[in-house]
């Protein structure tokens, strides 16, 4: 698969038995349909954070093409507060985090997922580099 952001090639790694794509160039991490969900380890967390999806049609930001449909993703903020922006495939063919969104996403749910301490093993230094350190 070839990453939306960078136009490099992107290589598959297996993160709590959900294999995800994942951009070496510029450390962006594309998710299927659904491995959203498997990703987060409690029900409640699931319902929280998917259910706060919020799309934002006129946000200035470039659009960036899903890399199965090639259709121009949607904006969407995550969280109550609308904390974080990620790319959404129209078609719902998967998500487009930038680099450290994915753990940022996972963080508003349960503080311990076994996930985001794989993604700290996995990518550590570029993830705790990232806003000083504070995510």
């Amino acid at each position: 698969m070839v990453c939306p952001v960078c136009k490099e090639q992107m290589i598959i790694l297996e993160l709590h038995e959900v294999e995800i794509d994942y951009c070496p160039a510029c450390s962006g991490i594309w998710l299927d349909a659904g491995e959203l969900e498997l990703l987060l380890e409690d029900q409640g967390e699931r319902e929280k954070i998917v259910s706060s999806f919020h799309l934002d049609p006129e946000h200035p930001e470039k659009p960036y093409r899903c890399p199965i449909c090639r259709k121009k993703m949607d904006k969407v903020y995550v969280g109550e507060k609308k904390e974080l922006l990620i790319d959404k495939c129209p078609d719902n063919d998967g998500l487009w985090f930038d680099e450290g969104e994915l753990k940022d996403v996972l963080n508003l749910g349960d503080k311990d997922n076994k996930v985001v301490e794989l993604l700290n093993d996995l990518f550590g230094a570029n993830l705790n580099n990232q806003n000083g350190g504070n995510k």
